[in-house]
């Protein structure tokens, strides 16, 4: 009977295992087992996920507002700028006239602003000539504090005609190249030429000009560059009275930004890149950055026919200018 005995100590045995085994058995359960806690997991990942995605794009829509306000306060800051400048201007336009209409407002004077004088007597042998006091203005109460005569101020505010020459004739040779003709000779003065001595259409300021005007008969232009690069043609351009900051800039791929500047925008951000081409250090950045763009802006407005074709400035050798960024 041993056997029996045995036989029935083993089926205990195997009871016993199997109340152990009954807990993992439990994790096959779709319910309660491992799937579900797949299931759980995979729930509490995606949530997470999504607070941060809607955090990221909260954050960035924040940063592109507090952008837009500083644009637009900078903006502000510059017509303001510009309109004091204005004003600057007229009222220097105004202090010359301001100045000869005040003797002549002064009571007792029948004369006009120059009166009568006495006649001048002769030289005196020992001394000489003496000089013609009805050459000299009178002495106004306001000669000492001016730091001067009325006649030195007249003189003052009198233009420069031989530099007003100069430019006339600029203007013609610009006008002449961008209608495609040559400026006629003879009206440029000796004075007119150009420092190099080579011909008219040598003179890079010609050259400069003619892109100011097809720049000024543009309406947009597309302008793809690094964001970096963006950020240094703003900070360039913005003190300018005709840069203005578009409203959008768009974020591409690898870095990269896409906006649309106006003709008037485009002549302010030239003239900032001409003015520090010829003034910036060479083989410095500034340098380098200025004269890249300003050639590469160039290199599309020459292209100009009328067409209304879309002119598009890709600062980017490594994207092709045609294709999208």
């Amino acid at each position: 009977m041993k056997w029996k005995d045995a036989f029935g100590s083993a089926m205990e045995e195997l009871k016993a295992i199997r109340a152990l085994l009954a807990p993992i058995g439990r994790l096959d359960d779709p319910t309660v087992g491992l799937t579900a806690l797949h299931g759980e997991l995979t729930q509490t990942r995606l949530k997470i996920l999504e607070t941060v995605q809607g955090g990221v794009t909260g954050l960035r829509e924040e940063n592109r507002e507090v952008r837009r306000r500083q644009d637009r306060m900078i903006s502000d800051l510059n017509e303001t700028r510009g309109e004091l400048r204005q004003l600057l201007e007229l009222a220097d336009a105004l202090r010359p006239l301001a100045e000869l209409q005040r003797p002549a407002e002064e009571p007792g004077d029948v004369t006009g602003l120059y009166p009568h004088t006495e006649p001048v007597p002769g030289p005196d042998p020992a001394t000489g000539p003496t000089v013609p006091t009805a050459a000299q203005p009178p002495a106004s109460p306001d000669t000492d504090s001016q730091g001067g005569t009325m006649e030195y101020s007249e003189h003052q505010a009198q233009p420069n005609p031989e530099r007003g020459d100069r430019d006339d004739v600029l203007k013609q040779r610009i006008e002449a190249a961008y209608r495609g003709n040559s400026a006629p000779a003879a009206q440029a003065p000796p004075t007119a030429a150009s420092p190099s001595g080579g011909g008219q259409e040598e003179d890079p300021r010609v050259t400069h000009g003619v892109l100011l005007l097809k720049a000024a008969g543009v309406a947009s232009v597309d302008l793809v560059a690094h964001r970096d690069t963006w950020e240094w043609l703003t900070a360039l351009a913005v003190d300018h009275d005709h840069f203005r900051t578009p409203p959008s800039v768009e974020d591409v791929k690898e870095g990269r930004v896409q906006t649309v500047l106006s003709g008037r925008s485009l002549i302010g951000l030239l003239i900032k890149l001409w003015d520090t081409r010829s003034t910036a250090t060479p083989l410095e950045a500034d340098w380098a950055l200025a004269t890249t763009a300003y050639n590469r802006i160039a290199a599309e407005l020459t292209g100009v026919d009328g067409e209304g074709q879309t002119i598009r400035i890709v600062l980017d050798d490594g994207l092709p200018p045609e294709s999208g960024a």
